[in-house]
């Protein structure tokens, strides 16, 4: 299957446009003193909406993106574009790493080069991989869906044609956090025989199985069940509504510049390890970046539709069901869910299981280091 050089060309008249509609936005109210409390706070998205007005550079954003080697290539007719930075080591072992939402390519921007080329980032070369980093279909650069029910499950069995017919790899290992995380641990699952292992940054898919004969739970482990109900009931409303009318939540943040980097950005300062300082830890430049991508590739819509599209193939591991693959997961405390070892260990065969002192849910973003070395660790006796 042929594979053709891409670089990311944003139309200017896109992005005139996009600047027309933010000098147009009609603001909400919001109450006084409420900050946060109701979701993204009004002064704050002001602000940023301001500073993508007067003094975000996209092309300067695009150039650095194009530093990277972008390819697209037909898989099983669907069009995917996706990074490959080939290793620089003896023996570079192929990785595919798959973001996930509210995220583009651009959360693995600063992974991809130490894990390409350790050496040149404190490690050793014998742990270089050739990354191949794709955007999720229907995210960003990617071509969209071509019919309904393209969910994780059909993302992984991409994935490993992409791998391994256009790409050539006969056995390939994978990396993944939030959606990623679900593609990553359905590669684990349906396609073992290719896979040398899956590390994970979240284990909140598959359900385990927790029928006749499993064991009871422990006491972290229940205290991790009371965590997700409370997770859901307080802050998954977002989830709620992708996974039941995707299509009319898109007409507004298709519409409005404003309105899509309210949705987004919220989730950035909610999910990260930022204590409510979303600069802490993302720039303007970085948040920015990434609703651009969804703004001008126009595909918030079909992002979100994966979430409608998972929902009804839920994933539930039956009592012989467990991910045979080797899995290696790393847990950072300001995560969506935090689960303790022994839940994990009732879906996956867990080898390698690191409790990170900070950080959240972007990893990629927030401890790129932290993270790159657990990947490191994990793979090397896999090698």
């Amino acid at each position: 299957m042929s594979i053709s050089p891409f670089q990311i060309d944003i139309d200017k008249a896109i992005l005139e446009d996009l600047r027309s509609r933010l000098l147009a936005t009609r603001w909400p109210d919001q109450l006084d003193g409420s900050d946060w409390i109701y979701g993204t706070n009004v002064d704050y998205l002001k602000e940023l909406v301001s500073y993508w007005i007067n003094e975000f550079d996209w092309f300067a954003q695009q150039e650095m993106l194009n530093n990277f080697q972008h390819f697209t290539t037909i898989v099983e007719g669907h069009d995917v574009h996706f990074i490959k930075e080939d290793g620089k080591g003896p023996k570079p072992m192929p990785l595919v790493i798959t973001h996930g939402w509210p995220s583009t390519i651009l959360e693995m921007y600063k992974i991809i080069p130490m894990l390409a080329d350790p050496a040149s980032y404190g490690g050793s070369e014998n742990d270089s991989f050739d990354v191949i980093a794709p955007s999720l279909p229907g995210y960003g650069f990617s071509g969209k869906p071509l019919k309904a029910g393209m969910d994780v499950e059909g993302v992984a069995a991409l994935w490993t044609t992409l791998m391994t017919d256009n790409l050539g790899y006969p056995k390939f290992a994978s990396h993944g956090g939030d959606i990623g995380a679900g593609v990553t641990s359905q590669l684990g699952r349906n396609h073992a025989d290719r896979l040398i292992g899956i590390h994970l940054t979240s284990v909140t898919r598959p359900d385990p199985y927790l029928g006749e004969g499993s064991r009871p739970l422990t006491l972290a482990e229940k205290a991790h069940v009371a965590q997700r109900q409370d997770w859901q009931d307080n802050e998954g409303g977002y989830a709620h509504v992708h996974g039941t009318k995707p299509q009319t939540l898109s007409y507004g943040l298709n519409d409005s510049p404003a309105g899509l980097a309210a949705w987004i950005v919220e989730k950035y300062r909610t999910w990260s390890d930022c204590a409510g300082d979303v600069e802490k830890r993302f720039s303007k430049n970085e948040l920015l970046t990434n609703i651009t991508i969804y703004w001008a590739t126009q595909t918030i819509n079909t992002s979100v539709r994966m979430y409608y599209e998972n929902r009804r193939n839920n994933w539930v591991v039956g009592p012989n069901d467990k991910v045979q693959t080797p899995t290696g997961v790393a847990i950072f405390p300001f995560d969506l869910a935090t689960p303790p070892r022994e839940w994990a260990e009732r879906s996956y065969d867990i080898r390698s299981w690191t409790e990170m002192p900070q950080g959240g849910h972007f990893a990629a973003m927030e401890e790129p280091e932290l993270l790159v070395e657990d990947i490191r660790s994990f793979f090397r006796p896999l090698r």
